[in-house]
């Protein structure tokens, strides 16, 4: 019987696939600049911003400077407070720990960007656990940020349900045990998620 259910974050309880696509549309809808200078000089830090090895207010001023406009760092809070969420998915989360599922989400992803979500969302009332790469410095193509999962909700792989949009993410965990289940973003199948669910024994 399993005991945890754990969600990614963009593109499954968000719309979009990642994070970073949420934070280019925002700016391309909003600030109404180059797009492509803009995702550029975005992604040149991304893999650092994942990582935990720089932090958004580390690099702000040189990403002003390379897309040649100083834009106030609250527009990017901004951007993170509008990631789109898919409420159905996050409605599933809800009724899973309503019938005592431990619910958590392991994402690779920035934590000043997550801290925003959560609280416009109010995650930290919904999920036991949000694991997030940047705090860990580890990736979910790496065992580390499962292994801090597991430690922290106290249960083994073969206890937990991984759901995902990134075939590759799905990898270590279903090596070692975890059921995995691939999630297409783009399809949005939301009644096949939930009678895959059901035929694990989720209720």
């Amino acid at each position: 019987m399993y005991k945890a259910i754990l969600f990614d974050l963009d593109g499954v309880l968000t719309v979009d696939a990642t994070g970073t696509t949420s934070i280019i549309k925002y700016f391309d809808s909003e600030v109404k600049i180059d797009k492509d200078i803009f995702t550029k000089a975005y992604r040149k830090y991304n893999s650092d911003f994942l990582y935990g090895r720089l932090k958004h207010t580390d690099v702000w001023e040189s990403i002003c400077l390379e897309i040649g406009k100083e834009i106030d760092i609250q527009v990017l809070y901004d951007s993170f407070i509008a990631t789109p969420i898919d409420f159905e998915i996050l409605g599933i989360a809800k009724s899973l720990k309503a019938k005592g599922y431990i619910v958590g989400i392991v994402t690779d992803n920035k934590s000043d960007r997550i801290e925003y979500i959560s609280n416009e969302h109010n995650f930290n009332e919904i999920f036991d656990v949000i694991v997030i790469s940047d705090t860990i410095g580890s990736g979910k193509k790496e065992h580390k940020i499962f292994e801090e999962t597991l430690r922290q909700i106290e249960l083994n792989y073969e206890d937990c349900i991984l759901i995902d949009n990134n075939n590759e993410n799905l990898v270590i965990p279903s090596s070692e045990g975890m059921h995995t289940i691939y999630f297409d973003h783009n399809k949005r199948d939301i009644k096949k998620l939930k009678e895959q669910l059901y035929s694990l024994g989720c209720k």
